[in-house]
């Protein structure tokens, strides 16, 4: 622990904190004595009890933005508020989201640092930050080196567990004064579109059943909906299921969609592909039904079933079904 402070940018939705900010409060403590989040919004006397539950000793807010894209301004006041003496953060963490990636991009050019961007870890050694980072589909995992502090880094969600601190304390809140934005103030969120689902969130549930082209057409995905149903959990799907249209890319699990890490995760026709398992390898315990013995994900798998998907699971499904 050599990062005297670390700096979370903290995100959030309907007035809660959202789960990658919560996993990144968590590996801050774990980087530096001293944790600290940045909010770009107010900061209601809820948010900021969560964060602080998380380890948060003190949380910067860019006030009230109205209908204003964050990345702008949250980067300009994060700016300000080191250039004005307000901290002195040597780490600064965001996840890999929209938000997480505009703020990093326009803070990188502000502070006139690099960013490494897409971390699945990262740790400190003497007055060098390292990063990992897969490349090559997951194939191979690079570490890359930051010596100038500020240390900007973008970590994928889901890359740690979200752990209450054994100790919190309330923090203290404190607003930022922004400069002047210019034209970047100047976009704004005209609407919202909340996708209509059932159950839990994919990035939150603690058991999630996914489906790969081993389920053989579109139609055969209703066995891995019903099946996340029932086991009170949520669906998700290979890069190949998304790409060939038939679920939404919110359903991908991977190196380009998301990182989960479930209690219990559920392969069904999945071979497992690198790229795939990158996205879910942290899961606590993998279970994985394939026709084929040779499939790389039974090499990964707690419990293995080869099988064919299409009278496995409808026999699970009933089984469960007769459970009530």
């Amino acid at each position: 622990m050599t990062v005297s402070t670390t700096w979370v940018f903290a995100e959030s939705a309907e007035g809660a904190p959202a789960t990658s900010t919560l996993e990144l409060l968590s590996k801050a403590r774990q980087l530096s004595a001293t944790v600290e989040a940045f909010h770009a919004g107010p900061v209601s006397t809820e948010l900021a009890a969560e964060l602080g539950r998380y380890g948060a000793s003190r949380v910067h807010s860019t006030g009230e933005l109205g209908a204003t894209l964050v990345g702008a301004p949250a980067a300009a006041g994060l700016a300000a508020a080191i250039e004005q003496g307000d901290g002195d953060p040597g780490l600064i963490l965001a996840a890999m989201t929209y938000g997480g990636r505009d703020l990093l991009g326009r803070l990188s050019a502000r502070l006139d640092r690099p960013v490494v961007t897409d971390g699945t870890d990262v740790r400190s050694d003497g007055d060098t930050v390292l990063v990992d980072k897969p490349i090559f589909g997951g194939r191979t995992v690079v570490t890359t080196a930051l010596r100038a502090p500020p240390y900007l880094v973008g970590i994928r969600p889901g890359s740690f567990p979200a752990e209450p601190a054994t100790d919190p304390h309330p923090p203290g809140v404190s607003t930022v004064d922004l400069p002047e934005l210019g034209p970047a103030g100047a976009a704004v969120v005209a609407a919202r579109h909340a996708e209509a689902r059932a159950g839990p969130r994919l990035d939150d549930a603690a058991v999630v059943v996914a489906g790969g082209r081993g389920l053989g057409t579109p139609d055969r995905f209703e066995l891995v909906e019903e099946l996340a149903r029932l086991l009170h959990g949520a669906p998700g799907a290979t890069r190949a299921v998304v790409d060939a249209g038939w679920v939404p890319y919110a359903y991908q699990i991977g190196q380009t969609g998301k990182t989960v890490r479930p209690e219990v995760y559920l392969a069904l026709g999945i071979s497992g592909a690198t790229q795939h398992l990158v996205g879910m390898n942290g899961a606590r315990h993998i279970i994985a039904i394939d026709k084929d013995a040779e499939a790389p994900i039974l090499a990964i798998a707690d419990l293995g079933i080869v099988g064919d998907v299409h009278q496995v699971v409808p026999r699970l499904i009933e089984a469960l079904r007769s459970r009530g």
